[in-house]
């Protein structure tokens, strides 16, 4: 995303003021499309199971993947049987495919490949989300609940919980796109609102991030994080906002000798091959499924999130909810 945009979406300066108009435009579209789903003109599907959205109203990284395998880790703790439906960013393939270990990256992209490693749950990508849980409810019946990893603004497809994720910009200037960086007004309802930055602009939940006590490589190895330190490694991002994991890397006591910042969603076919043969590579998970295919010796640095109790006893109580009402234990 451009550094220009970003820079100007923090205040309400003359960029942003030559946006606007633009920006309300482009809003008052999306107003008449809520409308739409609300009335019924536009259909959303209804999945016979609970749907849980997890997403954000501000472009660009918030932290949603990070949130979702965290609610994954949650839930398989409770015994509950969870699928993962996405849109699949930066992806090439077409249609609704299943996710896997061995799924290309460019046929998966990189979130919902990362949560098929890590969380080891049915994942299916496809732009149309309803097509995706379709298929992922007939290939996984016994699936009880389904997170649609970002997809806030995806109105086609209806949901039980909302769970809106912010960082530490808040909402900006909050002006709408391209003026501001929201793809909706807020304030707006949503069940859940949880922060990942360390000082939340508005009242909510809070998630906390830090970097895992280990690296890992594609084979499987790991390493202890603090036997990088004394290494003059060469950092790798590709994500929204690659100087936030350089910034964590140097908390955890490692001095990058180099760093390289790309776009959100790098495929890394350019860079890889970039990188010296000799270099020790440390980078994100999210990175690792693409670099690995150059660099199967890069290190991979797992982002761990803490959920508040609070947070996941709220959520427990929505979904139960849900749950019960899909078991048929109660009705409407």
């Amino acid at each position: 995303m451009s550094q220009v945009l970003l820079r100007a979406w923090t205040q309400r300066g003359v960029l942003a003021r030559l946006l606007w108009p633009l920006a309300r435009l482009l809003g008052a579209a999306a107003a008449v499309r809520r409308v739409l789903y609300r009335a019924g003109w536009l259909d959303a599907y209804r999945a016979p199971i609970p749907v849980v959205v997890v997403g954000n109203v501000v472009a660009g990284g918030a932290g949603k993947t990070p949130i979702t395998l965290a609610l994954l880790d949650h839930l398989a703790r409770r015994g509950v049987r969870a699928g993962v439906v996405s849109r699949g960013h930066g992806r090439t393939a077409s249609g609704c495919t299943e996710v896997t270990a061995q799924t290309p990256p460019q046929e998966a992209g990189d979130e919902p490949m990362l949560i098929a490693r890590r969380a080891g749950v049915p994942v299916f990508v496809c732009a149309d989300r309803p097509a995706a849980v379709r298929a992922l409810l007939q290939a996984h019946p016994d699936v009880q609940v389904i997170l649609s990893d970002d997809g806030l603004q995806h109105l086609a497809l209806a949901r039980d919980i909302e769970i809106c994720v912010f960082d530490g910009r808040g909402v900006g200037n909050g002006w709408l796109l391209p003026a501001g960086p929201l793809r909706e007004p807020w304030p707006r309802h949503a069940d859940l609102v949880v922060h990942t930055g360390e000082h939340p602009a508005f009242a909510g939940w809070r998630a906390r991030r830090t970097l895992a006590d280990h690296a890992v490589r594609a084979d499987g190895g790991t390493m202890p994080l603090a036997a990088l330190a004394a290494t003059p490694v060469t950092a790798v991002a590709g994500i929204a906002q690659p100087q936030a994991f350089f910034t964590m890397l140097r908390d955890r006591g490692l001095a990058p000798a180099r760093t390289i910042a790309l776009p959100d969603h790098a495929d890394f076919s350019t860079a890889a091959p970039a990188l010296a043969t000799d270099a020790t590579v440390v980078c994100t998970e999210k990175d690792a499924v693409k670099l690995w295919l150059y660099r199967p010796d890069a290190w991979a640095v797992p982002l761990q999130v803490t959920l508040d109790d609070g947070l996941t006893k709220a959520f427990d109580s929505l979904l139960d909810a849900k749950l019960s009402l899909a078991n048929g234990s109660q009705t409407a």
